[in-house]
């Protein structure tokens, strides 16, 4: 089904040197991609390449575990887990989708929680 081959993508999305890299990023984003940010804002593409490439420091890794894939189809992938990142932690939601024979996120939301 894929499902190991979207965890991996989705950790690759969490790796300093990919989010620093803006080619690395859209390559993995869908282009109709969106995000529901923590802070309620929505996030496109472009959007999100800039931020992360911008925001990206080699000393800061956002740690993630409790990965959970189910799949919604034969060509998409429901994605969840718990990431800490700068003593935060959140839930996180991804909709993966297979398009031209490769996984693109094509959905994220982030939801901070009150656990640190």
């Amino acid at each position: 089904m894929g499902t190991d081959a979207v965890i991996d993508r989705e950790l690759r999305l969490l790796e300093p040197e990919v989010r620093a890299d803006a080619e690395a990023v859209r390559a993995l984003l869908h282009p109709d991609f969106r995000e529901f940010g923590a802070s309620g804002a929505v996030w496109d593409r472009e959007t999100i390449v800039r931020a992360t490439e911008a925001s990206s420091s080699a000393d800061e890794r956002i740690e993630a575990s409790g990965f959970r894939a189910t799949p919604l189809g034969p060509d998409a992938v429901l994605l969840t887990c718990t990431t800490r990142y700068r003593g935060s932690s959140s839930l996180r939601t991804s909709v993966w989708v297979r398009s031209a024979g490769d996984w693109l996120l094509l959905h994220h939301q982030g939801t901070r929680t009150s656990t640190p």
